[in-house]
């Protein structure tokens, strides 16, 4: 081992030596071997969910929500590095950062999803119910979300640098941190304004938009709960309890954004807001209904 690696504290596999290569850390930067299991189930749940989104997107035609296809195939991709890490190297520090920048980058375009369907709703019922125009609502959070992940991306790769060549890692975990924080709080930001527009609207929703508009809240809820754990776990600290248990890891990271992929498939917006929906046509008979009175 280098001298470099003798003064680096962290987990190691005493049932894995360190591999002795230029790609492999000092520690395991998981905090733990990752599990071949949780691994293989979420790409399996991940790839189904892929297939019914590409199925529901090419027949409805719904192309602004095929962000949601971009997310789930990099969410595959980012357990794909967890299980050759599982198998193969869990100090490879390619495998990290591959696997950390796709599951983290996934939920991006899941919010760019949800972002796009509240505009679009915003059009649909009425602009006059919502706080922002509906483009402005879908540029500046979308502007947000890409700047906090080229922010956390950053934050990443230098921390994967670093403890590849036995440096701090504490900096880059606080550029990391700003990315999370900024995140968390330009969500926060978008939760109101789409609180703000179904309180307003309720009236003139129909009972099927009600329940679509709560699905995707209920979505929403799950992305955003995600966001939270990882601002959580990087402001406690690496290699600390959060960030070093996997059964978090599986039911804080891994579960809120499945709940979120799989209410999609049902909820779709081409199924629920299409111009040949029913009910599409009953929440318009509905608005102008209520207009008419």
């Amino acid at each position: 081992m280098s001298d470099e690696c003798s003064r680096v504290t962290g987990y190691v596999d005493p049932n894995w030596p360190r591999p002795d290569d230029d790609g492999s850390a000092c520690i395991i930067i998981f905090g733990y071997v990752p599990s071949f299991a949780l691994g293989v189930l979420a790409a399996i749940l991940f790839a189904i969910a892929l297939g019914f989104h590409l199925w529901l997107l090419f027949r409805h035609r719904t192309w602004y929500f095929s962000t949601v296809v971009v997310g789930t195939l990099m969410e595959i991709v980012g357990y794909v590095f967890r299980i050759l890490a599982s198998k193969r190297n869990p100090y490879s520090v390619a495998y990290f950062v591959g696997q950390y920048f796709c599951i983290v980058v996934a939920p991006v375009f899941y919010s760019a999803a949800i972002y796009t369907l509240i505009s679009v709703m915003i059009n649909r019922v009425g602009k006059q119910y919502s706080p922002l125009p509906p483009k402005l609502i879908l540029w500046v959070f979308i502007l947000c979300d890409v700047v906090a992940t080229v922010i956390q991306i950053t934050g990443a790769g230098l921390v994967g640098s670093a403890y590849s060549n036995g440096k701090d890692p504490n900096i880059p975990n606080n550029i990391l941190l700003a990315g999370l924080a900024f995140q968390v709080f330009s969500f926060a930001l978008f939760i109101a304004c789409f609180v703000w527009f179904v309180s307003k609207a309720w009236k003139v929703l129909s009972r099927d938009l009600r329940v679509f508009a709560a699905a995707t809240f209920v979505a929403t809820l799950a992305v955003y709960l995600r966001t939270c754990i990882r601002l959580a776990e990087t402001a406690e600290g690496l290699l600390e309890f959060l960030s070093t248990h996997e059964a978090i890891f599986g039911c804080l990271e891994f579960a809120p954004i499945v709940v979120a992929v799989y209410i999609f498939i049902y909820w779709h917006p081409g199924r629920w807001l299409g111009p040949n929906s029913r009910k599409h046509h009953e929440e318009v008979s509905g608005r102008q209904h209520q207009t008419e009175k």
